[in-house]
């Protein structure tokens, strides 16, 4: 590893959904992202920019290279108790506590407030998901395994086409939304919020 500097990127998924779980990973990269390219073939990019099969292909990739991940998960229920931006900050929080790592690089701008031996180690960054080679490889894990959480729940809510949007707020999903009303899975202030427009 570069100067033995162990850097450990965060990213969640999920964030702006109506439905579904909160999803964040970390990853502390023991090799260069080229070498993920190359077992891939795939450019390794911001997630979002990617389709799944190429994410899934780069999550098989990682942990062929051993590539260490740690995954966190905070569901519908504890969002709308706790709120998005409570639940965001927490789950990020949970990361940076479990992963020894040298430094902490998080997507985005929010302030995580201070962890125990550790608030020194956190940068967050804005576009680190396009810019951070660990970044951009805990987004795609985290959306993985959030992609992998809402294929499940399609199952036992077909209705809602999750299998599709993934949680997020489509027409369809709102029109069946309207029509069959809310499951405990969906995000109670961005559906409220949906309905009212």
């Amino acid at each position: 590893m570069k100067n033995d500097l162990i850097i450990c990127g965060i990213d969640e998924a999920g964030r702006g959904a109506w439905a579904g779980p909160l999803v964040a990973a970390a990853v502390i990269l023991p090799c260069s992202i080229t070498q993920v390219a190359k077992l891939t073939k795939t450019k390794i990019k911001d997630g979002k920019l990617l389709s799944p099969q190429n994410r899934r292909k780069i999550v098989t990739a990682i942990k062929k290279l051993k590539v260490q991940k740690v995954v966190e998960v905070i569901g519908s229920r504890q969002i709308n108790n706790r709120g998005i931006t409570f639940c965001n900050r927490e789950i990020l929080r949970r990361l940076i506590r479990r992963v020894p790592a040298d430094k902490y690089i998080v997507d985005g701008k929010l302030k995580l407030g201070r962890i125990n031996g550790k608030t020194h180690k956190i940068q967050t960054l804005v576009d680190a998901d396009a810019t951070v080679p660990e970044v951009i490889l805990a987004g795609i894990v985290a959306k993985v395994e959030r992609d992998k959480i809402m294929r499940k729940l399609h199952r036992q809510f077909p209705k809602y086409n999750w299998m599709k949007n993934k949680g997020y707020g489509t027409k369809s999903h709102l029109e069946a939304i309207v029509k069959y009303k809310t499951t405990y899975i969906h995000r109670s202030i961005y559906t409220t919020t949906a309905l009212r427009k």
